[in-house]
């Protein structure tokens, strides 16, 4: 088991947190202020915040220009009233994806969202260090460049981190206007501590027989990072290339839920593709890439979160059916298993239909576009019987308003547009407190 990092239990970072933690109950959702009793109060927090960062600086020297903005912000915040807060210059001098060094520690103090987490604009505070393992280093400055990507691990948070929220992104942080980001985080201990809880007892409860290699995963919280690692590269690399047919990020666009499931399968499933071909080179960690990809996706992505535009789960269910379509995946007799002699070849071709549905887009209008990715969808994964779109896909062309803005077509998608096989409801009867059990995890 890792140790623990002494600055989890210095004084000044105690003294930070606690005074984040009270200044937090004073917040409203888009972060400000706004009842004027509780301003000396505030102001009082934010002395004691400032005084912390301060003392702490010296500990980050790789930091100095950001905590030194981070203190300006602050005090500029309460100066102004305790308005909606604008750590816009803290933010531009925080550049952590420019030092990835293996272990190097950084101390984050904003007024931000988690995602999967807390939806307000609450102060955060959180220590965090780098994970930069020599061989991702090596991958990254080969065929996987990716100058954004930072890779993390948890050292202390606050209350919005003791969530699902998994990554550090920066545009979730409160900000006069939009720069241009240089770095994104992703915290791989949390999610390789909840892989492993999560697929060691879906493992148990299904029967299912893990690999050799694939049960070390499961035991092993570094060998998990460093794979997680690995797959987050090649993953958020992928988002920036291929053939595109919209913002690969989905940024401010408002299109059917299964849209984003197929994006986020592209990435995956090229993470897949990519670490089978290292594997042939040698690389360690490749085959260990592709158990992660497999159980995370069908075992906790699928029965993850509500079932409201579930994109993440709805791609686990789609990976699932695809390979038990493909009869390499069998549950028989109450028991899973896996033919891993044969599954790699499936999993290829699913990636291959995803990229040529995204190369054909260019081709197509919108609207064609998103009926090409619902036939792709539900030709795999079962619709709802009351679906509109499953019925237009069936031959009632009258089902969607194919004359008006494509709007139109995604207020015809249900909440849940594909229910959850029986496989799965059976499944997340069973593993629902598991699953719960991983918010605030870390390894």
């Amino acid at each position: 088991m890792r140790s623990q990092h002494p600055l989890v239990s210095d004084t000044r970072w105690l003294a930070l947190k606690d005074a984040v933690s009270s200044i937090r109950p004073l917040q409203i959702k888009d972060g400000s202020i706004p009842d004027a009793e509780n301003h000396a109060l505030a102001t009082g927090l934010v002395d004691r915040i400032s005084t912390s960062i301060t003392e702490l600086a010296p500990e980050f020297p790789h930091d100095h220009a950001y905590l030194t903005a981070l203190v300006a912000d602050f005090r500029r915040w309460a100066d102004d009233g305790f308005a909606v807060p604008d750590f816009l210059d803290s933010l531009v001098a925080f550049a952590p994806a420019n030092n990835r060094v293996d272990g190097l520690p950084h101390l984050v103090v904003f007024p931000m969202y988690t995602q999967n987490g807390n939806l307000d604009r609450n102060v955060e505070a959180v220590l965090l260090q780098v994970i930069w393992p020599e061989f991702v280093a090596e991958l990254e400055a080969g065929d996987y460049s990716n100058k954004l990507f930072l890779p993390i691990r948890f050292l202390d948070f606050t209350a919005g981190y003791d969530t699902n929220s998994a990554v550090l992104f920066p545009e979730t942080i409160a900000m006069r206007e939009l720069p241009k980001f240089t770095w994104g985080g992703i915290f791989a201990d949390r999610e390789a501590a909840r892989f492993r809880r999560v697929v060691a007892e879906a493992a148990q409860v299904t029967g299912l027989q893990l690999p050799p290699d694939a049960a070390r995963l499961v035991a092993d919280q570094d060998l998990a990072e460093q794979t997680f690692v690995m797959w987050d590269l090649i993953h958020d690399r992928t988002h920036m290339h291929g053939d595109l047919p919209f913002d690969p990020f989905m940024i401010k666009q408002r299109m059917p839920f299964f849209l984003y499931s197929l994006e986020e399968m592209r990435c995956d499933l090229t993470a897949f593709r990519e670490s089978v071909e290292l594997e042939k080179q040698g690389n360690p960690y490749a085959r260990l890439v592709q158990y992660a990809v497999i159980f995370d996706r069908i075992f906790r992505f699928s029965i993850t979160g509500a079932r409201v535009r579930n994109y993440d789960g709805l791609g686990g269910q789609l990976l699932f059916a695809w390979l038990h379509q493909h009869r390499v995946l069998h549950w028989t007799d109450n028991r899973l298993t896996i033919e891993w002699d044969k599954v790699t070849e499936p999993v290829l071709e699913l990636g291959r239909r995803i990229e040529d549905l995204y190369w054909r887009s260019i081709d197509r209008p919108k609207v064609a576009h998103w009926l090409a990715a619902y036939e792709l969808v539900s030709s795999v994964v079962t619709p709802h019987p009351l679906s509109a779109w499953a019925r237009y896909t069936a031959g009632d062309r009258e089902a969607l308003p194919l004359d008006g803005p494509p709007k139109g077509l995604t207020d015809h998608v249900l909440p849940d547009e594909f229910p959850l096989s029986m496989f799965f409801e059976a499944l997340d009867k069973k593993m629902k407190d598991v699953v719960a059990g991983t918010a605030g995890i870390t390894g």
